[in-house]
């Protein structure tokens, strides 16, 4: 009887492994074009004062670093940090999936799980004032 050995690409140590190559990469982009402090947040490394070209929308999540201009409100973060969650399960696999998902942030099931709002794809919610 022959063993078949399955091997998992996700949420593994072979996807945590891709997390850490593209920490690595993140850390090395962010470190040659941050213009801005660096400081680590929410358990991301941010990489402030980056020159608009260098990063997709209002900020980018690579790994574990995140690359931005002047975007990085607690609430940002808390999208971001989703993100970071998302490089670990997937890995290297996560920016071919999240091209797949597609370029709109509203049906992009990455950005829908962390939060298209806090993402900044939607208005913000007021309170409603009591009468």
């Amino acid at each position: 009887m022959s063993r078949m050995v399955r091997i998992r690409l996700t949420d593994s140590p072979i996807s945590r492994a891709g997390y850490w190559y593209a920490t690595a990469v993140g850390f090395t982009w962010g470190f040659l074009w941050s213009r801005g402090r660096i400081e680590r947040r929410h358990g991301l490394l941010v990489f402030r004062g980056m020159p608009k070209w260098t990063f997709g929308r209002g900020g980018s999540c690579v790994g574990g670093c995140y690359l931005t201009a002047d975007n990085d409100s607690d609430t940002v973060l808390g999208h971001e940090v989703v993100h970071r969650e998302q490089w670990r399960t997937y890995g290297l696999l996560f920016p071919l999936l999240y091209w797949l998902s597609g370029r709109d942030p509203l049906t992009n099931r990455f950005e829908v799980e962390a939060g298209l709002e806090a993402g900044g794809y939607l208005p913000r919610r007021r309170p409603r004032r009591a009468a």
